[in-house]
């Protein structure tokens, strides 16, 4: 490819659309393509390769969606305190004190799990700790996140420890790769300690905030025809659908590692993740334990909602209006050749390639319409939905015994790969998988199992050239 392509993309919207773009200044007749570059997301796409390439707004964001889209943006990364007012509210209990602390540059935040063996010591983990009994039910004295971290004279509910148990193995050509398997341990328990033999306890890292606009504007209908059609006996593939209730209304879900929500949660990550109240979760995530009264004599009052509903939605139109790198180097011989074992081993079949978003685009938490990511092809890699990844029958698996929604344990939804790439300039680390244990795009792979097991074999078969190639593809994404 020389030069410029130029793909001309009609913009065809109904008359609600219009209005809403009317005044926007939106004149959007075609992108021009880098050479050596593709489309990732229709008119979202953008074509940086810098530790920003998450956090560009689309094209299309002009006028007052600019404004917004600035605000959302403050709101989103700007450091809460424990103080009454503006950008305060932080805590009693907390993981992270903004958005941007767990999610830098839109991406995820290096874990504290490998630098400091668990529970950080600055502030943050960039990571959220699930907790429950064996019997799936909550424990009364710590909900479903256990808060690692808290404001000054306040005690976090508990810190975590990870150790980790090394296991080499070796690909068929004599080449070995080393799995790591998490060991995750409470201790500093601000009530009665949980004796491991009653507790499950799963780990979450960020998600990269890549693409989540385009998730929201989603067809569900070709979800779940992917859903009916996601039937592979031969190779173990039976993906299904997880659908959520929510304020009354049952929902597919899409977002979050089990797709057990359908929306971007951006008022239960201020509630849950921050300690910060709003109209959707008013009562502090600590209510009824000591923290709030440890809060108060902190100085902390708990008479106002800490963050406005229209605040919010500002931080939901920021997500929901970046854009997406585009893929890189797809003319390179062993780019190509990588995508070609792509499809050899079989990674389409859930990582599926293309899919469509709806005509009138998606809607924000507070009922604003973002009708510009509509009508768009786009090119996420995953048909998000549940698949099992194996029960560490054999020693490998990522069974969480942690049921979501519809999902069980074993059950996750299939990894969107858009800007995975990047994620080392970005952010600085190649941890992957749903608690980092994976360090590399190999043992990634290699920690597939269930569903994912015959890939995995797939690829293991492959020559070192043939699995350097996919990697070399995957870094392209």
């Amino acid at each position: 490819m020389n030069g410029l392509l130029k793909y001309s993309f009609p913009i065809c919207f109904s008359l609600l659309a219009l209005f809403a773009c009317e005044n926007d200044g939106i004149d959007v007749d075609d992108i021009e393509v880098p050479a050596g570059f593709a489309l990732s997301a229709g008119t979202a796409t953008n074509f940086l390769t810098s530790s920003y390439a998450y956090d560009r707004s689309a094209d299309w964001i002009t006028g007052t969606y600019d404004k917004r889209f600035t605000r959302g943006d403050k709101l989103y990364d700007d450091i809460r305190t424990s103080s009454n007012g503006i950008g305060g509210g932080l805590g009693p209990v907390y993981a992270g004190y903004s958005c941007g602390s767990c999610h830098r540059n839109a991406g995820r935040t290096q874990p504290t799990l490998w630098s400091e063996g668990g529970s950080g010591s600055s502030g943050f983990s960039s990571m959220l700790v699930y907790i429950s009994r064996k019997n799936g039910a909550f424990f009364q004295d710590y909900g479903r996140v256990l808060h690692d971290q808290a404001i000054y004279g306040v005690k976090p509910e508990g810190k975590l420890k990870v150790e980790y148990t090394y296991e080499t193995f070796q690909f068929p050509d004599g080449e070995t790769y080393e799995l790591c398997k998490p060991n995750y341990s409470i201790y500093e328990w601000y009530a009665d300690s949980i004796k491991p033999e009653d507790l499950f306890c799963t780990v979450r890292i960020p998600l990269r905030h890549v693409g989540m606009g385009q998730m929201m504007a989603l067809d569900p209908t070709e979800i779940e025809a992917l859903a009916a059609k996601s039937n592979y006996p031969e190779y173990g593939i039976s993906g299904r659908c997880n659908y959520i209730s929510e304020r009354g209304v049952r929902s597919l879900g899409l977002s979050g590692n089990k797709a057990q929500h359908a929306d971007l949660t951006v008022e239960l990550g201020f509630s849950s993740d921050m300690g910060v109240t709003n109209s959707r979760y008013p009562e502090e995530i600590c209510e009824g334990q000591v923290q709030v009264n440890q809060g108060s004599m902190m100085g902390l009052s708990y008479a106002q909602l800490d963050v406005s509903t229209e605040e919010m939605e500002n931080v939901d139109l920021y997500m929901q209006s970046l854009s997406v790198p585009a893929r890189r180097n797809v003319n390179n011989e062993q780019v190509i050749k990588g995508e070609q074992n792509f499809y050899k081993a079989k990674c389409h079949l859930c990582h599926v390639t293309t899919l469509h978003t709806k005509p009138r685009g998606s809607v924000l938490l507070n009922g604003s319409r973002l009708p510009w990511l509509g009508s768009q092809t786009i090119h996420p890699y995953s048909d998000f939905l549940l698949h099992d990844m194996g029960s560490e029958i054999m020693g490998v698996g990522l069974n969480d015994n942690y049921v979501s929604g519809l999902a069980r344990g074993n059950e996750w939804r299939t990894t969107p790969l858009w800007g995975i790439g990047l994620q080392e300039t970005v952010n600085g680390h190649t941890y992957f998988l749903h608690d980092g244990r994976a360090r590399n795009y190999v043992e990634a792979i290699m920690w597939h199992g269930g569903e994912g097991e015959a890939s995995k074999n797939l690829f293991k078969k492959m020559s070192k050239e043939d699995r350097d190639a996919l990697v070399a593809f995957l870094k392209s994404l």
